[in-house]
């Protein structure tokens, strides 16, 4: 188990946060860059915010990192996965953006509940849910790494 790092490099944010993104970047160049990620995402462009969300992989999909094929656990009943992958298509004609949420190991049944609330809510609260919930699990998996 790590303590949250005053440095990290670009891969490790890159792993943590799924893809090399231009908000990975520039928090590389932070002292603190998990601690600081709250701030340099208020810094972001929109664009940049999109980037970093639609980087991460949708609840449910196939082709997952290792990291979040564990995460997301085998519960693999067909038809959640199939309500889940139509609950994330319309979340993402909604609000522009991938679903993202901190699994924390629960169920994929606990989750479409969280899919079903979070479709009522308003793009920006969703977009500030998203980001919040991005960084919430960056941080826990540098704590289990």
């Amino acid at each position: 188990m790590h303590r949250l790092p005053r440095k990290l490099t670009e891969e490790e944010l890159t792993e943590l946060f799924e893809s090399r993104t231009r908000f990975v970047t520039k928090l590389a160049k932070r002292d603190d860059p998990l601690g600081s990620a709250r701030e340099v995402i208020r810094e972001l462009r929109e664009h940049e915010k999109l980037e970093a969300l639609n980087a991460h992989p949708a609840i449910g999909a196939k082709n997952l990192s290792p990291r979040s094929a564990a995460e997301q656990g085998g519960d693999a009943d067909p038809v959640v996965l199939t309500e889940l992958a139509y609950l994330n298509q319309v979340y993402e004609e909604k609000f522009g953006f991938r679903f993202v949420v901190f699994v924390n190991r629960r169920p994929k049944t606990e989750i479409l509940n969280v899919l079903r609330e979070r479709l009522e809510r308003t793009r920006e609260e969703e977009l500030d849910t998203a980001l919040e919930e991005l960084v919430a699990i960056a941080e826990d998996r540098w704590r289990r790494s």
